[in-house]
C-alpha cells in the first residue's frame, strides 16, 4: 500500500495567485501532479488545501484523490503535513510526501518507488550530492510525520533523525525543480516543454 500527500495550503505569496491553479500543458498543475503520483502507483493519493481552498477544491472535480483542509494554513508546512499524515492509511508501507510548486513526472515518481527498500526507512532522490524532493517514507514514520513541527524543522527534522536508514537513489537534474515566482514557472514550463 502506497499512500502519498500532496501539500497544497500555501499562500502562493511570491507567485501572486494559487500555484495549485497554475496552468500546466492545459490542466490546473494540482490535477497534473494527482494524475502522476497514481499512474506511477500510489494507491492513495491525499491533498491538503489552506490558502483559497475553495478555488483550488473546485479546479480538482473528478481527481482520483481525498481532499483535506488546513485552516490553520498560516501556521506552516508542518501544520499541513500533520493532516495528511494522519490521513495517510494505517496500513501504507510508504508515503510520498510532494510539495504541489515541485511537478515530478511519472518517470520521475517511478523511480524513487523502485528504490523504495520497505525494510528500511525510506529514500530520497539525488543530484550530484544534492538532496531534492519528494521523499517517500516508510510507512512506520506515519507516527512521526504526525507529529512534526515548524519549529524544529518539520519533514526535514525527521529525515535527519534516520538518515542513516533513508536510502538514496540518483535521479537527475529535475529534483531541483521548484516553482516560487513567475520567472521559475516559465524556466519550469520549457523544461517540461510546455508552450
Amino acid at each position: 500500500m502506497l499512500s502519498s500527500i500532496v501539500l497544497a495550503a500555501g499562500f502562493s505569496t511570491r507567485m501572486g495567485r494559487p500555484k495549485a491553479l497554475l496552468d500546466w500543458g492545459g490542466q490546473p498543475l494540482i490535477a497534473y501532479q494527482v494524475q502522476q503520483l497514481k499512474e506511477a502507483g500510489a494507491d492513495e493519493v491525499i491533498v491538503v488545501l489552506g490558502h483559497r481552498a475553495d478555488e483550488v477544491h473546485r479546479a480538482m472535480k473528478g481527481l482520483p484523490c481525498r481532499v483535506m483542509i488546513n485552516a490553520r494554513y498560516q501556521m506552516g508546512r508542518a501544520s499541513s503535513l500533520r493532516i495528511g499524515a494522519k490521513a495517510a492509511s494505517r496500513d501504507a508501507d510508504g508515503i510520498i510526501v510532494i510539495n504541489v510548486d515541485q511537478p515530478r513526472p511519472i518517470a520521475f515518481l517511478k523511480q524513487l518507488i523502485a528504490a523504495f527498500n520497505p525494510e528500511r526507512l525510506g529514500v530520497r532522490p539525488v543530484h550530484h550530492g544534492h538532496h531534492g524532493h519528494p521523499v517517500l517514507l516508510s510507512g512506520r514514520l506515519r507516527e512521526e510525520l504526525m507529529g512534526v513541527d515548524d519549529g524544529n524543522e518539520g519533514l526535514l527534522a525527521v529525515i535527519r533523525k534516520h538518515a542513516a536508514e533513508i536510502d538514496e537513489v540518483e535521479t537527475g537534474e529535475l529534483l531541483a525543480l521548484d516553482i516560487n515566482t513567475p520567472e521559475d514557472y516559465e524556466a519550469a514550463r520549457r523544461q517540461f516543454g510546455i508552450e
